[in-house]
């Protein structure tokens, strides 16, 4: 059994998890407050993800997933991979959860999708998290560009087999 609870995103999740912000450098996988992100968060392609009850987490699937940079570049039309996104609390990262809450989702993602094959998009300065998907077997394919508040990020895809 799996540490970690992953749910279906509820209104009261999404409202806490638009509200998280991370310190530099990783102040761009924060969220804006937006009502569009909560809407966003609110479609049925992100779930929640709870320790103890309490909300640690949250997954999203699908095109959510996707940097827009990089779909542009076509990088996402194979549609054999499940492509994966997630957010670990802002107070939470950094204290060796990352792999345990990967795996919780790459399992639930095989089970609600059926899916065999997943892929990623990571900023390429987030060497922490490069260092965690390596460790959970996937290996990147490609690179793009994306711009961000006026910002070039390096991103990277990685897929896992």
């Amino acid at each position: 059994m799996s540490l970690y609870q992953v749910q279906y995103m509820t209104i009261e999740a999404a409202q806490q998890i638009n509200q998280w912000t991370y310190e530099e450098p990783y102040d761009l996988y924060s969220m804006s407050g937006d009502p569009d992100d909560l809407d966003e968060l609110m479609d049925g392609t992100y779930f929640a993800v709870y320790e103890n009850a309490q909300l640690i987490g949250y997954f999203c699937y699908g095109k959510n997933a996707q940097v827009p940079a990089g779909r542009k570049a076509g990088l996402y039309e194979e549609t054999a991979y499940l492509d994966i996104g997630l957010g670990l609390h802002p107070e939470l990262t950094g204290d060796g959860k990352g792999f345990s809450f990967l795996s919780s989702g790459l399992a639930f993602g095989q089970a609600e999708y059926s899916a065999g094959k997943f892929r990623l998009s990571v900023a390429d300065f987030n060497k922490r998290a490069i260092r965690l998907y390596e460790n959970a077997g996937f290996e990147e394919t490609a690179s793009f560009v994306h711009v961000n508040n006026g910002h070039e990020i390096e991103f990277l895809l990685m897929e896992k087999v």
